[in-house]
């Protein structure tokens, strides 16, 4: 392997612990029981404190364990280890971190003695309802989300909306006294209709559909400067757009009627969506001015003469709830918007008739209606009219009333919903706008700089011809992997380049130490240690590896023979600290892995691809990854700092100044999660440990040099295509969804049809990179519905799980051996 100068590096942040001569752990003694009550005594306020920067706890005497011993010699599962503690030094007050984000850690032994069990069971259980907690968070979230777009599509008159009109039919049943009658007709209790008349020269100024925060002030003014009084008949989702022209309203002294809540013909509708347009109308009035109405009328009515056998059962209907029907007289015509003089002249009664009058405040542009009421209510004042409501007209009592304190507040808190709802959607169809250019900007960015990364190494290649022939030190954690590290190490055995095999066993209890030496595979040394996770088994093999050159991968990964010699090339250039190599999906015949599968080929190695040619690789896979030891021990050795152990030293190599490139040819072969829960727990731990390692890193935004490099290129991509755009993309599949329902469904689903194109032909195009089958993709319209919806889930769960601060534990997959012996890769159909 050739040399080279080498790079200024920062001092280490933390040194490997040296190895003890008889391989033993390190172990962390927790101050508890009398010691705890000591320390509250002396100084802790009421459980808050510990030992301080000054405070120590010192050993005393030699550990004796008791119970029964465990089968390598050490204290077994009712085993306990007892031992005198003293407490020097002062106790001080406990003091978190400021971050949100607090990194999770985890003690280098685990003792168990029995006085720990209650405790350990109440931790238990806060930690279950902590999380249960943070899942109702998200999921409210994303509930009071599609809340926002029903209730704004509802108050648009587009979620369940109707627009069919009835135009006439035979009146055999309407009684022809109503139909000869006035405008007014009113039901008894036993349902017997009464007609009233509107007397001579009185007009009843009625207006349609408001209010119209354009229009309908307008029209308040005129009213105000004649001083008349009208009737407005108003639509309930209006109501609560514009509470404010209500209260106007009856603080002018004007009634205020029923014209239903969405305006849809009630001759098409059944009695239960009749009684919910009007009780939905009067929660609205309620909140908006605290009344009622009894008087109704309904939308496409208009002289009683139109009376028939469809709406006459409506009217019935509506009548036996205890609401006055108002029908016209005369009709301005107004909204087919005709000439100011047209509509005066229409809505003038015959002779000196009195007349309930038509107008309307809304549904369009109604400038010619403003104009037309000031000329038609002079001149009718200089015929001897007089104007008034539609029951002021008939001597009655006002149909407004007041609301039930109860009724107000729903009313209330429908408006203010409704409020919440109007500001919040031009944001959504704004960040809808964004992340819709940032998805199809993001695939762009990744094929083209696919394309020249693969151009680029196909032009530089002859740099990597040269052999590393250098020994390598292959890193292999293990807890509870006796269904796979069979078959990992048998692929290791094969490998073509000369390796060594350090498995780590971090403390399994099914096993897999043993699983391991009896195979008596050459170069194999099995590490025990006490279960103290991933990143400290990590270290224990650095820390005993025996070659400069570290490959880590997983217990449940298996390499093809030339993995391990395609994977260390690149280390030919002394600039190289790190390689990240190719990881795939081997259990790929059901759907779940075939969904992970096009998510590893397209998601993962096409990203690494871009951020290789950027000079950001942001994560090193956990399942196939090669190391320079002095690389690892400048940059602190693997962190147990967060819960993305790779992602954290890939980003301090970084930051360390060392190169990390991707090197697709290097295949590993991993067992993915089989079932959704345990996929749920994968892509939580990711995602929760990435935003960790951010954090940690947050400095790298300010430095300068390689770690500002990446802070302030590697860093906003990471945050901008791994967690903003993944959080904000099911915007795109619920507006589709809402188009599809309540809008235009062709111009919905072609829209989404042409991004779902896009996506393919990406998707295509990464499967050709990688030499895949194209057989899997046709489950990629599959995956975008239901497979983007969880990880959105699981992302969300991590945003408020970071939001609160929580701590998470290490979470341990359930493994199948699915993935066999590594297979030679497919061609490209």
């Amino acid at each position: 392997m050739s040399g080279g100068r080498p790079p200024r590096l920062p001092r280490p942040r933390r040194r490997l612990p040296a190895p003890r001569q008889d391989g033993a752990p390190r172990t962390v003694f927790r101050l508890t029981g009398s010691g705890r009550r000591a320390a509250r005594r002396t100084g802790g306020p009421c459980g808050t404190g510990g030992p301080g920067r000054t405070g120590r706890l010192k050993l005393i005497g030699r550990l004796r364990p008791t119970g029964r011993l465990g089968p390598t010699g050490k204290p077994g599962p009712t085993g306990r280890l007892r031992s005198r503690l003293r407490l020097t030094g002062r106790l001080g007050p406990t003091r978190w971190p400021r971050n949100r984000l607090k990194p999770t850690r985890r003690p280098t032994s685990k003792l168990s003695p029995t006085h720990w069990l209650g405790s350990r069971l109440r931790t238990v259980k806060l930690r279950e309802l902590r999380t249960r907690t943070r899942m109702v968070l998200a999921l409210a979230t994303l509930l009071a989300l599609v809340c926002t777009l029903l209730l704004d599509g509802y108050l648009h008159a587009e979620v369940g909306n109707d627009a069919r009109v009835y135009r006439s039919h035979a009146s055999r049943t309407v009684p022809d006294r109503l139909r000869k009658g006035g405008p007014v007709i009113t039901f008894d209790h036993r349902g017997k209709a009464t007609e009233h008349v509107i007397p001579s020269k009185t007009i009843a100024l009625t207006f349609d559909d408001g209010p119209d925060p354009r229009w309908t002030p307008e029209i308040l003014d005129v009213l105000r400067r004649h001083k008349v009084r009208g009737t407005f008949f108003v639509l309930g989702q209006m109501v609560i757009r514009h509470p404010e022209l209500v209260r106007r309203m009856r603080a002018a002294g004007h009634e205020v009627g029923v014209h239903t809540f969405s305006h849809v013909d009630l001759s098409y509708q059944d009695k239960g969506r009749m009684d919910r347009e009007l009780a939905q109308s009067q929660l609205a009035l309620a909140g908006a001015a605290a009344i009622t109405s009894s008087l109704f009328r309904a939308p496409y009515a208009s002289k009683v003469r139109a009376l028939d056998d469809r709406t006459w059962p409506v009217q019935q209907h509506i009548g036996s709830k205890g609401y006055i029907s108002a029908f016209v007289d005369t009709d301005s015509e107004d909204w087919k918007r005709p000439p100011v003089k047209e509509i005066v002249q229409n809505a003038t009664p015959e002779g000196r008739k009195g007349a309930s009058v038509l107008f309307h405040d809304a549904g369009g542009n109604r400038a010619r209606t403003v104009k037309a009421l000031s000329l038609y209510i002079e001149r009718m004042k200089k015929k001897g009219y007089s104007f008034t409501t539609v029951t002021g007209a008939l001597g009655a009592h006002s149909a407004n009333h007041p609301a039930r304190t109860l009724a107000v507040w729903e009313g209330r808190a429908l408006i203010w919903a409704a409020a919440v709802s109007h500001s919040a959607l031009p944001f959504l169809m704004g960040l809808l706008g964004l992340v819709g250019f940032s998805v199809i900007g993001r695939l762009l960015l990744m094929v083209v700089l696919a394309w020249w990364h693969r151009r680029s190494r196909e032009r530089r290649r002859w740099r990597w011809v040269q052999e590393v022939t250098d020994p390598v030190s292959v890193i292999v954690p293990a807890y509870n992997e006796k269904e796979c590290i069979a078959n990992t190490l048998k692929s290791l055995s094969a490998s073509t380049h000369p390796i060594e095999i350090l498995v780590v066993d971090d403390g399994s209890t099914d096993g897999t130490a043993d699983i391991a030496e009896a195979m008596g595979l050459p170069n194999v040394r099995v590490l025990r240690q006490v279960n103290a996770g991933k990143p400290a088994a990590l270290n224990r093999g650095i820390a005993h590896a025996s070659h400069e050159l570290i490959v880590m991968m997983d217990g449940d990964t298996v390499f093809e023979p030339t993995t391990v010699r395609e994977l260390v090339r690149p280390f030919a250039d002394s600039r190289v600290g790190a390689v990240a190599g190719n990881a795939k999906v081997g259990n790929r015949g059901k759907l779940i892995g075939a969904w992970q599968h096009i998510e590893y080929v397209m998601g993962f190695n096409l990203d690494r691809r871009m951020y290789d040619l950027l000079r950001c690789m942001p994560t090193i896979p956990g399942a196939i990854g090669a190391f320079r030891r002095r690389a690892l021990l400048e940059a602190g050795g693997m962190s147990a700092d967060t819960l993305a152990e790779d992602t954290d030293i890939t980003i301090a190599l970084h930051r360390a100044g060392w190169r990390v490139v991707y090197q697709e040819h290097a295949r590993a072969w991993t067992e993915a999660p089989s079932s959704l829960g345990q996929l749920w727990k994968q892509r939580y731990r990711w995602s929760y440990g990435t935003m960790q390692a951010l954090w940690k890193h947050r400095r790298s935004l300010i430095d300068r040099g390689p770690s500002g490099r990446f802070g302030r290129v590697g860093m906003p991509l990471v945050v901008l295509f791994q967690i903003l755009t993944p959080l904000c993309a099911p915007l795109i599949d619920l507006f589709t969804l809402y188009g599809v329902i309540f809008l235009d469904p062709v111009r919905s689903l072609l829209a989404w049809a042409a991004l779902l194109l896009v996506q393919l032909l990406g998707a295509a195009y990464a499967f050709r990179l990688d030499r895949e089958n194209y057989r899997p993709l046709a489950v990629l319209p599959l995956q975008q519905i239901a497979y983007r919806q969880l990880m959105y889930l699981v992302l969300l769960h991590s945003c408020v799980t970071a939001a609160t601060g929580a701590l998470l534990p290490w979470q341990k997959l359930k493994r199948t051996g699915e993935v066999d012996t590594p297979r030679a890769p497919e061609a490209v159909r």
